[in-house]
């Protein structure tokens, strides 16, 4: 009989310490996913209160993964900017924690 030594350790993205949790800046909003539409566009329900159909940029597009319902951050189109945006970022579930304490997600 082999006895092996249980994988104790980190899950990939968990960290121990303090958790950093970059805010909207000027110019950029949050957003929840309402619905994914393909061709790396979703349909978002902004913070402002519009739907803006947003698309992920090239220069993240391999790097983030989006479901319905994830809380993200959007940085609406200069020209569209009520129809359109870029999504910037996705939040991990210990940053939406944060973000609820800190009531920033008041308008859910």
């Amino acid at each position: 009989m082999v006895y092996r030594k249980p994988h104790g350790g980190k899950k990939k993205g968990q960290q121990d310490g303090p958790i950093r949790v970059k805010t909207p800046r000027e110019g950029q909003l949050l957003g929840i996913i309402e619905e994914r539409l393909g061709n790396r566009r979703s349909k978002v329900r902004c913070s402002d209160g519009h739907i803006r159909i947003c698309r992920i940029p090239g220069r993240v597009r391999r790097r983030m993964w989006t479901r319905e319902g994830d809380i993200v951050m959007v940085e609406p189109w200069s020209v569209q900017e009520n129809e359109r945006g870029d999504l910037v970022l996705t939040y991990s579930k210990p940053q939406i924690e944060l973000l609820e304490k800190r009531k920033y997600l008041d308008w859910l």
